[in-house]
């Protein structure tokens, strides 16, 4: 590059950076063609002539954003920025970020699905009051007991319900059963198998995804006992969507455990058009690896530490 074309490059930048002036403003005032100015902007970039920087937190979370999508085929990654929050501050942000996208995605929606957990229930809270009648909430999974019951689906299900002023179904039944003859007794029962089938035919639906072997929302329930979680790990589970097991593939285990579960099984969440998963700890990096190579989640709702793992 000789100085006469490098000043024009910079006389150009200068132009169009600095005094706002469109290229085609530019091309006028130096007697040139349009195209040529885009090259020279172009040029300009590429000999670091100018540098162009975002200076926004934002632009941070955003890259991992493009990047989750490439990676893994979603239709939308949405990341939060952890620095200086604790985990419950990052739940909130997650469930504000997770508001926003339903908000702006359920309009036509006829019915929305939601599972259970702490994170969910941060979803719920930060959630905004409007006007959605044409809709019902759905529990996917059941949503009964006397443990942290502001984590249960069927309280989640009501209190967005009322926010959305919405209509809800409840799920009259425990996330897990003591036995496969109970199981059947309830499936059978008109209600319950009212529910579920209305959850099978969902527009859209938020989840969470656990882990077993930490920090698992199902053990502080009791739902898992020590000799199940040995017995999970040696069946290969790495993961919980709606209190169903997979392993590293996204595939649903064979585990007795699994049997027990009064809620969707892991096939008939990748049949719902849109699954929005929200998930918060890098304890869950592999359980959300899997969840992705198995196809059950379309958006994901993620902290930037987490998304960091993940790529």
């Amino acid at each position: 590059m000789n100085w006469d074309e490098r000043r024009q490059i910079v006389k150009v930048a200068t132009l169009y950076y600095f005094e706002g002036l469109t290229q085609a403003e530019i091309a006028k005032k130096i007697g040139v063609s349009r195209p040529l100015i885009s090259k020279l902007l172009n040029k300009a970039k590429e000999h670091g002539i100018v540098e162009i920087y975002i200076r926004d937190e934002n632009a941070h979370t955003v890259e991992l954003e493009h990047q989750l999508e490439r990676k893994y085929g979603l239709k939308e990654a949405i990341v939060i920025p952890t620095a200086g929050r604790n985990s419950d501050m990052i739940k909130h942000s997650l469930g504000k970020a997770a508001s926003f996208y339903v908000s702006k995605n359920i309009e036509g929606a006829k019915k929305l699905g939601i599972s259970w957990g702490s994170t969910l229930e941060k979803f719920v809270q930060e959630y905004p009051y409007e006007q959605h009648q044409q809709l019902k909430i759905i529990p996917l999974v059941g949503g009964m007991g006397s443990k942290l019951v502001e984590i249960h689906s069927n309280l989640l299900a009501y209190q967005l319900a009322q926010k959305m002023n919405a209509t809800c179904s409840y799920l009259y039944a425990p996330a897990m059963v003591e036995s496969e003859e109970l199981k059947k007794r309830l499936i059978q029962s008109e209600d319950i198998a009212l529910v579920l089938e209305e959850g099978r035919n969902v527009d859209m639906a938020v989840v969470g995804l656990g882990t077993p072997f930490e920090e698992s929302t199902m053990t502080t329930m009791e739902y898992l006992k020590d000799e199940n979680l040995k017995s999970l790990k040696d069946a290969g589970a790495v993961g919980d969507i709606g209190s169903r097991f997979y392993d590293h593939e996204g595939k649903q285990i064979a585990h007795p455990l699994n049997d027990l579960v009064i809620g969707l099984d892991i096939e008939e969440y990748k049949r719902i058009p849109e699954v929005i998963g929200i998930v918060e700890g890098v304890h869950k990096a592999e359980s959300i690896k899997a969840a992705l190579k198995g196809g059950f989640l379309d958006v994901l709702v993620i902290d930037d530490t987490l998304a960091a793992l993940l790529l």
